[in-house]
This record gives C-alpha cells, structure tokens and sequence, in this order.
C-alpha cells in the first residue's frame, strides 16, 4: 500500500504514526491511526514508532506500507529544553520566553541581567538543548546581552546558542562566538523586543524549530528516526501552535487546550480586544503558548490529587478513602471503569488551573486620581472557539462538557474566553500531525482539521 504521507507524533507517553493521502487532490484523507507506548526507557524510541506502525498496518489491512513523504514531531525524554537570558523581565526576557515557548521549547530557566556564578552553574547543570540571547531594545542597552554572550560562549556546551537581542551587538556577538570556536552553535534572529511595547517573535520561533531539526536528538535513537523521516521533525507543542495559527485565519480567534499525562499546554491565537488592549501593563504577543510542567492527567497525577484534596474527590466522586486509594494506587495511562470518573475530574481540574494561569487578568488600583482598571496578561475576551486535543481530551466521553464547565465557572476579572465560545473536540487526534503536514501541505492540512473538529 502507498500513501502520501505518515506523521508520526513520539510523545512522553505514546507513540502515534497517523496516514494521510490525496494530499494534492480537492479530497485529501485520513486513513488511519497507530499506538504504541513510546520506548525512550528501553533505550530507542524506534522500538515504540515501529510498533505504531504495526499497529496501523494491522488497523489497514494491508501488509505493507509505505509513504512517499515522512514527517515527525516529538517531546519525548523532556522535549526541547531552553533557557532564556535576557535584560529586563518583564520587556525583553518576557518577548524571548514567548518566542521559545511558541515553537514548543520547554523552559528550564530565566534570567534577567547579566548572568552570576550560581546561574552560571545551574545552566552547566540542566543538560540544555538551546540556550536564547536577548536583551535591549534596537540602538539601546549593550551591555547585557555582551556580557551574556561572552559567558555563555565561554562555557563550550557544544549547543544551539540563539541571540535575538539589540542588532547593534549582531558584528559583536559573531565575533565572541568565533573567538571561542563556538561561531558553528551560533545563530542570529532579529530582536524580540526592537522597540519599546513592540514583540516580535515570529522569526525566532522559526529559527528555533529549525535548530532543533538539525541539531537536537534529544531522546534515544532519534538519530535513526531522522533517518527515516525525510522532513524536518520539530516539537509536538510547537506543531500545534502551526495547527491553530492555520485554523484561526479560517474560523477567527481560538484557543487550543491540549491535556496529556505530563503536561497541559493552552495555545492562544487572538489579538484580543482593543479597549483591554489600552489598559495593557505590558503587551502580549498574537499566538501564546504557556506549557503547565506540573498538570498531567499520568505523571503528573499527584500534583492534581493535591491541588483538589483527597476529601474533596472521596465526596466529588462518591467513593469512600479505601477505593479512592487502591484507584491511585493502580492508576493507568488508559483508565479502566474504575478509573474513568477520577481521570475526567483530573482533566477538568488541569484545564481549570492552566487556563487561569494563561489568562490575563483585570487589576484594580488606585491613583492621584481615584480608583483605575488595568489588565495584565493575555486578553482572551474575544475568542470565539476553544478546541480540544491531547490524549485526555480526545478520548473521554464527557471532555467537552468538562471544558464547558470550566468556561462557565471562571472569575469574572479574569481575561478569559467568553461563556459562550464554541467547544469543539479533535476526534481524530490529528491536531499536532496536521500542523506538521501543514508546513508543506497547508491547504489540505486545513480542510482535514475541519473534518477532524466535532462540534459539541
């Protein structure tokens, strides 16, 4: 059997290889879907994407498979790890923490200023895969982000090393990074931060997926899978951040929730609404990602048992200690009966707690002149559609009426999506595959999101 193409999905968890064909026809298809548990703890994530694979062929009843083009996204053993250092938090470390969390980088560690020994050493010890440069608006501020350059390319960690600070230093920086024969682990972006209430980090999350393509093998045996995979492989996140860019233009501004058993990401594509615009602290970039390290419906269950409280589920759930215990006890990735009702809460309590912390907020203060409003954050008072994804989501039968509730239950100074956005479910689970099929296959990658949408 020939197709057009496979997208295979290398999660924290699962391993998932989707089908597509009639990719250049007015009828492109999905054809299917294969699982595996992903195998980075046996040493080779290639054992997982080949059962995938299996499974798929079985789920086609076909012998053989093989595609004409191949594609993968991954956050596998962690994702992309970054570290972002900048000048001043909340200007220009906030434009270049955007800027990686929007191409999917999971962000180990912030700094404003220049660097000291005691964050000199923490970054020699998270074990990073790409380290950002920023600092100063355009013909502004110098310093920092030299004297920044001049540690980092000190340290020699062998490792993708992006500067997006003021292009005053650009002749400067190159030169530092020649000197310490890391110029090959160099790359320029422009600024995030040119100017002042202005960010700009399009550019940058270009360059970060295309760095990490070339140069990040970040979970066992991914060398074999570049291999086998003839485009580039960029981070799951970040490939669905692509999904909903191209699903805003359609439909109008959205938001993206994706819940899975390490983390839950909210991907936000919205200008927002001029009058909240105005009273902005700070600005806020078009597409937003925040990524909620300690909401996981699987490894990160615990963190959300304790946020609701053992009591609250024991009377939530109807079930005495005893049960609730021996259910956690033997949680699985793939709940049974028993588990099914705790999973959903957990999912609704993961969507609950990353939602308010991606949402802006309305500030009351007072002034020489009396009481004033202000707004901090990401304003999502015009969204018109909130879509589901993610293992928990596309599979729990009531996930859209947990989403439901969750918009209906929100604070009314939060800058949230209003009570009557539409929910819609990715049935199919195909967001995060479509945004990296949509990279070289945009329009039938837009019609197939459309067919995967359930309107609930």
């Amino acid at each position: 059997m020939i197709i057009d193409a496979l997208v295979a999905e290398i999660g924290s968890t699962t391993t998932v290889v989707n089908a597509f064909d009639g990719l250049e026809s007015n009828n492109p298809r999905f054809l299917g879907s294969g699982f595996s548990p992903t195998t980075v703890l046996e040493g080779d994530v290639n054992i997982g994407l080949n059962q995938a694979i299996e499974d798929l062929k079985i789920k086609l009843n076909t012998d053989s498979l093989k595609a004409k083009e191949t594609f993968a996204s991954s956050s596998a053993a962690g994702g992309l790890k970054m570290s972002v250092h900048g000048l001043v938090y909340d200007m220009t470390v906030k434009a270049a923490k955007e800027a990686a969390l929007g191409a999917g980088a999971n962000i180990k560690m912030i700094t404003s200023g220049i660097l000291d020994e005691y964050q000199i050493e923490e970054i020699k010890s998270l074990q990073l895969n790409i380290i950002m440069i920023a600092g100063g608006v355009d013909y502004g501020e110098r310093k920092t982000a030299i004297e920044n350059a001049k540690i980092i390319a000190g340290l020699k960690l062998n490792i993708p090393i992006i500067y997006a600070g003021n292009i005053q230093n650009h002749h400067l920086v190159k030169q530092i990074f020649i000197d310490n024969n890391q110029e090959q682990f160099l790359f320029i972006s422009d600024n995030v931060y040119p100017k002042i209430d202005d960010l700009q980090v399009e550019k940058t999350r270009q360059i970060i997926q295309e760095v990490f393509h070339k140069h990040i093998i970040h979970a066992p045996g991914m060398e074999k899978v570049k291999d086998i995979i003839n485009h580039d492989i960029i981070p799951t996140p970040g490939a669905v951040m692509e999904a909903s860019i191209l699903l805003q233009k359609s439909m109008g501004d959205l938001v993206t929730v994706d819940i899975g058993g390490a983390t839950t990401d909210i991907h936000s594509v919205t200008q927002g609404n001029e009058q909240i615009e105005k009273i902005l602290i700070a600005p806020e970039p078009f597409s937003k990602r925040t990524v909620e390290g300690d909401l996981g419906v699987y490894v990160n269950k615990d963190n959300l048992i304790d946020i609701i409280s053992m009591d609250r589920l024991v009377l939530e759930l109807n079930i005495d200690i005893k049960e609730l215990e021996n259910i956690i006890k033997n949680y699985q990735v793939i709940p049974n009966l028993k588990q099914y009702p705790l999973t959903e809460r957990l999912t609704l309590e993961a969507f609950k707690q990353a939602l308010n912390r991606h949402s802006g907020h309305l500030i009351k203060m007072f002034n020489a002149g009396g009481k004033v409003t202000y707004a901090e954050g990401k304003d999502l008072t015009n969204i018109k559609h909130i879509i589901g994804t993610g293992g928990a989501l596309t599979r729990l039968n009531n996930s859209a009426q947990l989403m439901k509730k969750v918009i209906l239950e929100q604070n009314e100074l939060s800058l949230s999506p209003p009570k009557n956005s539409q929910i819609w479910i990715d049935r199919n689970y195909i967001m995060a595959s479509l945004g990296v099929l949509s990279k070289k296959h945009p329009e039938a990658s837009l019609v197939l999101l459309k067919e995967s949408l359930e309107m609930v």
